[in-house]
């Protein structure tokens, strides 16, 4: 995944400098170039970046007080022609700062260390997910704690969900919806196979005529989702 960058600086020949820094770089994606502060913090109440590189001296608003103001989560890479600015550009958690006139090199090592952090991040939160082996569900006026490894089927209806446990008669009511449910749900565990089931793959224990069978209960595998459903059971058939 690349990294979404926009670069901030009101001299023309440095603003295209970066630019074709930013292009160069094979982890980076150009989102915005900008001259004018302004106009990059009207951009970023729109879209969401991972980086920002900006100048730090710029006429209206500063580089310094452009990044105090704006409420993006993007890491900072300052650059600037005034070695003084550093110290305080560190104070606003700037992951690096490049003195003018600066290098590929040098800015591709400044880069380099955002990368590191976002990376670091985004690992951090994945693990964290994987974790979570668990959600919570209101049902009849009570919020349940739902584990993953209970679940033996969902089904969906027009507004609601039914979530079938394997330790349950009575399947759990809820107001929600099967998208919701499937954006919830870890997907190397669960597989949607019919519009209207969601099925635990740890759970599946007897396949009748492209039927799943959960006791008594059988869940159809629809032709959209056949294909994906056959891939599965190819992988796992002696």
């Amino acid at each position: 995944m690349k990294i979404r960058t926009i670069t901030i600086d009101d001299e023309p020949l440095a603003l295209k400098l970066l630019a074709a820094y930013v292009e160069k770089t094979p982890f980076l994606e150009l989102a915005g170039s900008f001259d004018n502060p302004m106009d990059a913090m009207d951009f970023l109440s729109e879209n969401e970046v991972d980086l920002i590189v900006l100048d730090i001296q710029m006429p209206d608003l500063s580089g310094i007080e452009f990044a105090r103001v704006q409420s993006s989560k993007a890491k900072l890479i300052f650059t600037t022609a005034y070695e003084k600015y550093a110290l305080e550009g560190f104070k606003l958690s700037a992951i690096d700062y490049l003195l003018k006139p600066y290098s590929y090199q040098e800015f591709l090592v400044a880069v380099n260390k955002a990368k590191k952090q976002i990376d670091l991040e985004g690992s951090a939160a994945t693990t964290l997910e994987a974790n979570n082996q668990f959600l919570f569900l209101k049902s009849e006026y009570k919020i349940r704690r739902i584990n993953f490894n209970d679940i033996l089927y969902v089904e969906g209806l027009k507004d609601y969900v039914k979530v079938f446990l394997a330790h349950e008669e009575k399947p759990i009511l809820s107001l929600s919806s099967m998208k919701a449910m499937e954006e919830k749900l870890p997907v190397d565990q669960f597989m949607r196979v019919h519009r209207s089931y969601i099925v635990n793959l740890n759970k599946i224990e007897v396949i009748e005529r492209s039927r799943i069978v959960f006791g008594k209960n059988y869940i159809p595998v629809s032709d959209q989702y056949k294909e994906k459903f056959q891939d599965f059971l190819n992988r796992n058939f002696l």
